[in-house]
């Protein structure tokens, strides 16, 4: 069992979460801890340089240059094809869920269940099992998934929802571009077509709709979310 180890690269803006998880697994014998990132420009560094065989990331990270969630997930399927994925995100929205499910992933942990529920989900990723932690799975199991009608992956394109769900986060449309890396007239024509789609013609309809679908957490929920700091 030795010769078995599993290389996990964690990825998390709140120093207090990665200590807790370090402890964690420290003392299970088949997962290595070889690094941590505090945003998606630190993960993505350092998947470069160090061997990883799961990465165990948050859904939110403001902060980093390539985005985060599922932008950032979609840049490390293309760019590490062979690194798995766990997320571990406060976010128990249905239309988050489905979105990271359709898009392929399959361990979720929520930051509300034990946290003990990483070793199991960090164990079938690393063999392209499936796994979610009891909170995940009872949203999950209520999914309709026909229903696609209120679900933004089914409404908007991928980098529509993206767009909308940094302004929805609080940043403009220069900080959106410059996040990123697109100009400011194509992020201004994203979120346009994104309003034109909605049927929406406010911003705050635009807000409404990225709190009622998931795409950011609400400010009244019980802790305080990386994606509305």
């Amino acid at each position: 069992m030795d010769s078995f180890r599993i290389r996990v690269v964690l990825a998390d803006d709140h120093p207090g979460m990665i200590a807790g998880v370090r402890h964690e697994l420290s003392s299970v014998s088949t997962i290595e801890l070889v690094g941590t990132a505090g945003d998606s420009t630190a993960l993505v560094a350092l998947l470069a340089e160090v061997p990883c065989d799961v990465v165990v990331s948050d859904y939110a990270m403001p902060g980093g240059e390539v985005g985060d969630g599922v932008a950032l997930f979609g840049l490390m399927r293309r760019r590490f094809p062979d690194v798995k994925l766990v997320v571990l995100t406060m976010l128990d929205n249905p239309a988050v869920l489905h979105t990271l499910v359709t898009q392929g992933v399959q361990c979720i942990v929520s930051k509300s269940d034990a946290i003990t529920h990483l070793v199991p989900a960090i164990h079938a990723a690393r063999t392209q099992g499936r796994y979610f932690s009891p909170s995940i799975e009872r949203v999950v199991s209520s999914v309709d998934w026909n229903r696609r009608s209120r679900n933004p992956d089914g409404v908007l394109s991928q980098r529509e929802a993206e767009v909308v769900r940094l302004f929805a986060s609080g940043l403009t449309v220069n900080e959106i571009a410059e996040r990123l890396h697109r100009s400011k007239k194509t992020i201004s024509t994203q979120k346009a077509k994104a309003m034109e789609k909605l049927g929406v013609e406010r911003d705050v309809d635009l807000f409404r709709y990225a709190m009622e679908n998931g795409l950011v957490a609400p400010a009244s929920s019980g802790g305080v979310d990386p994606a509305v700091e």
